[in-house]
């Protein structure tokens, strides 16, 4: 993102033409390989791959992050690949067995493997953290984009909106907003969404105002480009990034804040193994069965931590270097 901008800066010609595409190279002829430069598509892809390994082995932790991320998904989506027990049928004669290879999370107190209810919780956990956060960044995104390129009385109107938002706990938004929706996981997911709304409104228009001032933004208005083409072409692209790693960010947020609800109830009834509601479950048996709690508890920290080394490389590391 700065290097567009900067580029927008000492090229005032590519500036007028587009800044997005004299940045990145567009409009000019490529070198092929076969003219020996090693600087074709193909190559930069190779370089980009590349940066990418290295990036990563430098970084045992992001790579261990980004492993149990892709783990986390996997199990969110085909399950199967993980367990194939049943997480709702239990074996009474089987109940409260401690970890070990038959059942690597123990049992609970009716004899179901704690681990494929894990597994099997990690959908409902993630579909409810993915709806969360979509819903963060649709209505918080459009609310701080027409903030901050709008302006005027549209800015201070939306701007107030949200400082009352910021004003409440997200957590006890969540819960008012549960409440009044009613339980399930969706309605559970819609409600952090909706609570987290603010601090994406906030960045984004921090973004757009910052992009809108830009000498390649004014060029392109000076032009007589449609402010649909300035937003479209120029303002969104170059905005984007931060509002990105802000919903990466978020991501392990909408995790602790749906587990929280779940933990309390009001999540999807039971059976359903939600992650909260595992963990909820066994607190009535730590004395003598502590795996219900830790195992489960351990899972949803591990996920938390993994997307927030996530946002952190994408934040600054990435960017600096490149």
């Amino acid at each position: 993102m700065s290097r567009i901008q900067s580029q927008g800066l000492v090229d005032d010609a590519d500036a007028v033409d587009g800044p997005a595409e004299a940045a990145l190279g567009l409009g000019r002829p490529l070198a092929t390989e076969a003219d020996g430069t090693g600087t074709g598509p193909r190559a930069g892809r190779r370089v980009e791959v590349r940066q990418v390994l290295r990036f990563l082995l430098r970084r045992p932790g992001l790579l261990l992050s980004t492993v149990v991320v892709v783990l986390v998904l996997l199990a969110s989506f085909w399950p199967d690949l993980f367990t194939s027990q049943d997480p709702l049928k239990g074996v009474p004669s089987q109940n409260f067995r401690g970890p070990s290879g038959a059942h690597w999370f123990g049992t609970d107190e009716l004899g179901r493997d704690v681990f494929s209810r894990v597994v099997h919780g990690a959908q409902l956990s993630l579909k409810a953290t993915i709806i969360a956060v979509l819903v963060a960044f649709v209505v918080g995104g459009l609310l701080g984009v027409v903030a901050g390129f709008v302006g005027r009385w549209v800015d201070d109107v939306l701007m107030r909106f949200v400082d009352v938002l910021l004003s409440i706990p997200a957590l006890f938004l969540s819960l008012a907003l549960v409440t009044a929706l009613g339980y399930g996981t969706v309605k559970v997911a819609v409600a952090v969404g909706i609570a987290s709304v603010a601090s994406f409104a906030r960045v984004a228009r921090a973004e757009v105002l910052r992009v809108r001032q830009a000498v390649f933004v004014e060029a392109s208005r000076s032009c007589g480009a449609r402010w649909y083409a300035v937003l479209g072409r120029h303002v969104l692209p170059n905005a984007a990034g931060p509002v990105i790693v802000l919903a990466t960010l978020d991501f392990g947020a909408s995790i602790l804040a749906v587990s929280a609800l779940s933990f309390l109830g009001y999540g999807a009834p039971p059976p359903a193994p939600e992650w909260g509601t595992l963990i909820s479950d066994g607190r009535n048996y730590l004395a003598n069965a502590w795996w219900l709690t830790a195992l489960p508890g351990l899972a949803i920290a591990a996920t938390v931590l993994a997307t927030n080394r996530i946002a952190r490389a994408l934040d600054g590391e990435w960017s600096r270097q490149r």
